[in-house]
């Protein structure tokens, strides 16, 4: 399998080294792989720690936003970019562990599924804060209900997906966290993988938990409208007598 990793980063310079390491050790001696970060508007050293990171890893890129234009358009313009057809995206903020990635590929071709599009992390031990592990239980539980994705944590950055029918997908901000369901709308099928999930040690969140909830409310609609509104059509072409 022929993977690109791509990680979206803001203000992580003292996660990302220790990251590219990681992905390295996890990948190097198996599947043919790139690590694309994309720094998104950092205004800290991120982008001058990427740099110096791509001396020592030939297999790195690094992109960047002038302005920080939030996770999914991070990870939008990473796949965008990626040169291999299979897409493999993490957290930049080291909670995900790399380590994941040939689990969630030998998943894959333990499923012998051709329709297996998208392979999402669950992060069934959590390493946050109990209200954080609260709120999430409870924004995946209300979800669920609604979308009936079938997916227990979709916020896990951690997911292994092909890229064409990732960019097949209508962009909006926050998509990220829909993905499962819009896979599946779009005819593909999904499973969970359970994956570890480390402490944060350096920098602090991006996310506050009232903000995400508010936003997720608009997005979790918006997505219902998706659905609603989109027919999946049996094709065949008739063939001359």
């Amino acid at each position: 399998m022929k993977i690109s990793v791509v990680v979206p980063v803001h203000n992580e310079t003292d996660n990302v080294e220790l990251l590219i390491e990681e992905i390295h050790r996890a990948l190097g001696n198996g599947e043919t792989y790139e690590m694309i970060f994309v720094d998104d508007g950092s205004t800290d050293d991120t982008g001058v720690k990427l740099q110096g990171a791509m001396q020592q890893y030939p297999t790195l890129r690094v992109l960047t936003h002038q302005r920080s234009c939030g996770q999914s358009r991070a990870v939008h313009t990473g796949v965008s970019a990626a040169r291999y057809p299979w897409i493999a995206t993490l957290d930049g903020d080291g909670q995900n562990d790399p380590a994941d990635i040939p689990n969630l590929v030998a998943a894959w071709r333990e499923q012998n599924d051709s329709q297996l599009w998208m392979l999402a992390g669950f992060r069934h031990k959590r390493n946050d804060t109990g209200w954080r592990k609260f709120s999430s239980k409870f924004a995946n539980a209300v979800r669920q209900s609604i979308l009936h994705d079938a997916t227990p944590d979709t916020g896990c950055g951690l997911k292994l997906f092909l890229r064409d029918k990732f960019l097949a997908l209508p962009y909006f901000d926050h998509i990220h966290r829909f993905l499962p369901a819009l896979i599946r709308m779009a005819g593909g099928n999904v499973i969970s993988v359970k994956v570890n999930h480390r402490p944060r040690n350096f920098g602090t969140s991006k996310y506050g938990t009232l903000d995400r909830a508010l936003v997720g409310i608009v997005d979790l609609l918006g997505v219902v409208w998706l659905k609603k509104r989109h027919s999946l059509p049996i094709v065949s072409e008739i063939q001359p007598d």
